[in-house]
Order: structure tokens, then C-alpha cells, then sequence
């Protein structure tokens, strides 16, 4: 709460993006003041001089009432404090539930049963994780939808809301160049690709419950799988373009450890600080922990468009760098004249860091031979939108509830799908205590997934190089 959602709050009310008369209440366990809540915030808010007066009003405009979770009585008080502020018995509200997932059920219930507007609209933000497998996901969907109608409901995925991913759509069907290509018979591999150069620096016990595929894969991952998967939806609609994104899902038949990968990082003897210690050096992880690292699961999305194309999913802590990105790396040019100097082509949307979209391509080499090189068409966002500040995702997301829009927002049915491709594989990996290979800290992650990418497909040439074309 204190690092994204009341910066995120301040930033939108900043800039003039909520309603005038938008008050804020805060309610959890814990005694604390407002003023607690904005000496624990301001270090993550990015406050300018001149905003200090604005920063005032804004923290004027909260409240805070502490209270059991599955306590009755405390939702009534809190209902009852709602009511006392100007209009609060008419206004809408909205919840956002930054709680660990055991008192979802208690807070949803009191919520629905004591706190609910009888006149404005009620929306309800749920954060991940969305249950641990299919059978405790499908328990929260149930429970949730006894309480509330799913067009009240927001499971918020925040990579829903970056820059890059929202691109996607315009990308893929606002360009004709790219709707005849982008099929079976074009694309020779999908790659989609988290990469995180830090490790869990303290932080293990609660990674320990989930791994890397709980965290990042089977939510971001996926997420990015069904924009690059779908077909066009018939409408930029809520409903139609998440109709396109479980006809997806419902085409991707369960991983299968045959084409998984998993890792654990082991301390760098020579590196420094953190960078020494491995995953089990965490003194929070349990002795002996086999939860996974590091993963690569290749997963085919079996329709008339994706048929035989290998879509793999990447993702790692104490790796070698900061990345997000997908990967399309296109089939060989058939019926070669070039002596096999012809690379792949590719087109790779970056979402983070220094956002870009960028097509990999051959060209002949400037000069008096006729030979090919690898070039490529550059958007890079920080060159071409110099003066463009790009919004949070969870400003974007914030502000889709405020405005009643569900379509960066994740659909039951959605993460029932999503469950199911990846469930089974979950419960071998943990019934068979499957041991992760080990990888060092800094490392592009264990040799064998590099193996796997190799045999499903994936050509990696190493012999690109980016030349920056604004520091020539």
C-alpha cells in the first residue's frame, strides 16, 4: 500500500484524474494515524515543492479506522464513518483489498454484507495471487461471485497496465502489415521473456509459498501469451476483447515437464553484496527449499493460426539483467541466394526497461560487396516521445475502475483457464520434490533452458549488435 497504491492515489489526484469530492478511508488491523500512513508514503511519492499545498489537501481528504477483519461490528463502523462524510451515503465506492489472501473471505463478506453503497456503484480491486492452483482459485472465484457480480470485480494484474502490453493490441490489429504474417506460417517461435537481476534479498519466506511460476508466469506471462495469441476481437469492448483471450487460453493444452526447465540460483563466489549470497543463503527461505527460481515451460496453442508454434515463457530472479519483452522470431526467407549470411527476422515489443518496438531485419552492407547484414527498425519510446512521461501501470488500472472499465482486468473464467494450463505441472512438480538446477547469480539462468529453446525451434545467432542512432 505505502510503494503503489497511495502514490498512485496521490499522483492521479495531482494531476486532476478523480472526481473533485473523492475522499479516502483506510481500514486495517493496525493503530495508525494519517498521519502515520503519510510519513510511511511520502518516501515513495515523488513530491515536488511546488505540490505541498496539494499534498495537504490531499491527505485532508483521508481517514483511518482500525478494526478486525472478521469482525462485523468494525464493517458497520466503518459503513457508518463512510456515511458521516459529505454525501457518503449517495457516493460510490470502491475497495481495494491489499490483504494477504487468507482474510479475502472474511473482508469480502463483511464488505458485502455491511459497507456496500445502497445508491452509487460498488467495485471491488483484488490483487494477486488469485489462489495457488486451479481447486483454490475456482474456492475465491465461488466465493466472490456469491458476493459480488463480476462486473464489479477487478483482479488486478499490473503488467495489464504497462505501456508496452497495452500496445500490443494497437500493434497487432491497427497495422495491415502485420495481420497477413502474424500465423504458423510466418512465425517460426514465440518468446516471452521476465528477467529480474536481483534475488529475493530477505524476502524468500513469502516467495517460497508461490516460485517463480505462481509469481510471474502463470499471471504476466500468460497475460502477454493471450495479446500476442488472440484473434481480433470484435470490439476494444471489455467483454469482446476477454471473450478472445479465453478462446485462446482454452486452446493451450497443459505444460508438460517434458518441455520445462527450472532453476535455482546458487551465490557468485566473485561477485559482491547480495550478489554472493544463493536463493537458500536467504535466511527467511526454509533449509533445503526446492521451490524454483528460475523457469522456462514451453506451452502450443493448438488452432488453425498457432499450429505447431513453440510459445516459451521465461522468467527469473538474479539473473543478468532488468527485462520484460516479446520475442516473434520469424521462419527462414525460403529458397536462400545469400551463401546462408541471412538471419532470422524478429520483431520485439521491450515493455520495460526504456519501452521500444523494434524489427530485427537484414540489409546489404553499406560499402562496394554485396554483403547482407542485421539491421533494424528502431521505435524506441524515449527517443520518439522525448517529452511523454508515461503513466504508472497502476495509475492507468486505478483510474479503469474509477471509470467502470474491465478490460485490462482479469475474467474468471479467464483465470480458470489459466489455472488449468498450469496446475497439473504445479502439483508433479511439488508431489515429486523435482530439484531445480542450480545457476549462478548474474547468470542468464541454467544452460538447459538455452537447450530447450534450441530444440523447440529458436535460433539465437548472438551476432546481433544494437547501434544506438542517437549517439552517432
Amino acid at each position: 500500500a505505502k510503494k503503489k497504491i497511495y502514490p498512485t492515489l496521490w499522483w492521479l489526484y495531482r494531476d486532476g484524474l478523480l472526481p473533485e469530492d473523492t475522499h479516502f478511508v483506510g481500514f486495517a488491523r493496525s493503530k495508525l494515524t494519517v498521519e502515520d500512513i503519510q510519513k510511511q508514503c511520502q518516501p515513495y511519492m515523488k513530491v515536488s515543492e511546488e505540490d505541498s499545498s496539494k499534498l495537504s489537501q490531499f491527505f485532508s481528504r483521508h481517514s483511518y479506522l482500525s478494526g478486525g477483519y472478521n469482525d462485523p461490528a468494525a464493517f458497520r463502523s466503518l459503513n457508518r464513518h463512510v456515511g458521516e462524510i459529505p454525501n457518503g451515503e449517495a457516493a460510490n465506492r470502491l475497495f481495494y483489498l491489499a490483504l494477504p489472501p487468507s482474510v479475502y473471505e472474511d473482508v469480502t463478506r463483511n464488505i458485502s454484507l455491511e459497507c456496500l453503497s445502497t445508491k452509487g456503484w460498488n467495485r471491488v480491486i483484488v490483487e494477486k495471487p488469485f489462489g495457488k492452483d486451479l481447486q483454490s482459485s475456482d474456492q475465491l472465484s465461488n466465493h466472490l461471485s456469491s458476493l459480488f457480480k463480476e462486473e464489479q470485480i477487478y483482479r488486478i494484474d499490473h503488467y495489464l497496465g504497462k505501456e508496452m502490453v497495452q500496445n500490443l493490441m494497437v500493434l497487432r490489429f491497427g497495422n495491415r502489415i502485420f495481420g497477413p504474417i502474424w500465423n504458423r506460417d510466418s512465425i517460426s517461435c514465440v518468446v516471452l521473456t521476465f528477467k529480474e537481476p536481483f534475488g529475493t534479498e530477505g524476502r524468500g519466506g513469502y516467495f517460497d509459498e508461490f516460485g517463480i511460476i505462481r509469481d510471474v508466469m502463470q499471471n504476466h506471462l500468460l497475460q502477454m501469451l493471450c495479446l500476442v495469441a488472440m484473434e481480433k476481437p470484435a470490439s476494444t469492448n471489455s467483454d469482446d476483447v476477454r471473450d478472445e483471450k479465453v478462446k485462446v487460453l482454452k486452446c493451450v493444452r497443459e505444460a508438460s515437464l517434458d518441455d520445462v526447465v527450472l532453476g535455482q540460483y546458487t551465490g557468485d563466489p566473485e561477485g559482491e553484496g547480495e550478489a554472493r549470497k544463493g536463493y537458500l543463503d536467504d535466511q527467511t527461505v526454509p533449509k533445503g527449499s526446492r521451490t524454483p527460481t528460475f523457469a522456462t515451460v514451453v506451452l502450443y496453442v493448438e488452432n488453425e493460426r498457432w499450429d505447431g508454434v513453440p510459445f516459451v515463457l521465461r522468467c527469473g530472479k538474479a539473473l543478468n539483467e532488468r527485462k520484460a519483452e516479446v520475442r516473434l522470431q520469424f521462419c527462414d526467407v525460403p529458397g536462400d541466394i545469400f551463401a546462408r549470411h541471412c538471419k532470422r527476422n524478429e520483431l520485439v515489443i521491450r515493455v520495460q526497461p526504456n519501452e521500444a518496438v523494434y524489427a530485427k531485419m537484414m540489409t546489404k552492407k553499406p560499402g562496394m560487396f554485396f554483403n547482407p547484414e542485421e539491421s533494424e527498425l528502431d521505435l524506441t519510446y524515449g527517443s520518439r516521445y522525448k517529452d511523454v512521461k508515461l503513466p504508472d501501470a497502476y495509475e492507468r488500472l486505478i483510474l479503469d475502475v474509477f471509470c467502470g472499465s474491465q478490460m485490462h482486468f482479469v475474467r474468471s473464467d479467464e483465470l480458470r483457464e489459466a489455472w488449468r494450463i498450469f496446475t497439473p505441472l504445479l502439483h508433479r512438480i511439488e508431489s515429486e520434490n523435482i530439484v531445480p538446477v542450480p545457476y549462478t547469480y548474474g547468470s542468464r539462468g541454467p544452460i538447459e533452458a538455452d537447450e530447450l529453446l534450441n530444440k523447440v525451434g529458436f535460433r539465437y545467432e548472438g551476432t546481433y549488435k544494437w547501434v544506438n542512432p542517437h549517439k552517432l
